[in-house]
């Protein structure tokens, strides 16, 4: 996203390590994809590999968000760090980073295993319990289906954090 899309440039946030605060303090990202020529919208949790610029996700072997991602493998993402209604303000205080992808789905048990293991380390407050009951699942994790988004383009927005 170039700067001239921002009606306020000065609320843009291009910076790699605020971008990467903000996916690493969030849980949950939405997705916005096109299938059967209609728009659609799912909001997730992830994990984020910043080496590699991706995303991914897991979610059931089939179902509208599949449909879509397999028709056109091409997203729009967002993570919000939400701070608030701003009282007396009628402002909203938040950082956002917005991004475009591309989903490839990982086939083989290594890499699912290892996406899986990010995700846990990254969501959860105690992940070692976590990592070592469902990485013995070898058979279920088999039938998970595990998306990457790689990522083409990624910038941010911050709005009314001076007024907090």
């Amino acid at each position: 996203m170039d700067a001239y899309h921002f009606h306020h440039p000065e609320k843009m946030i291009d910076d790699r390590a605020e971008l990467l605060e903000i996916i690493g303090e969030a849980s949950f990202m939405t997705l916005a994809m096109i299938g059967r020529g209609e728009p659609y919208l799912s909001t997730m949790n992830y994990g984020f590999d910043p080496s590699r610029d991706c995303f991914f996700f897991h979610c059931a072997g089939d179902g509208k968000k599949l449909e879509c991602l397999r028709t056109s493998p091409f997203v729009w993402g967002q993570v919000i760090e939400d701070r608030g209604y701003v009282p007396g303000k009628c402002d909203h205080a938040y950082r956002s980073v917005h991004f475009s992808g591309r989903v490839t789905f990982l086939e083989t048990g290594p890499d699912k295993d290892a996406a899986l293991e990010l995700m846990i380390r990254q969501l959860e407050p105690d992940p070692e319990p976590v990592v070592q009951r469902l990485m013995a699942r070898h058979a279920r994790i088999a039938q998970m289906t595990v998306g990457r988004i790689d990522v083409l383009q990624m910038t941010g927005k911050r709005n009314a954090l001076e007024l907090l």
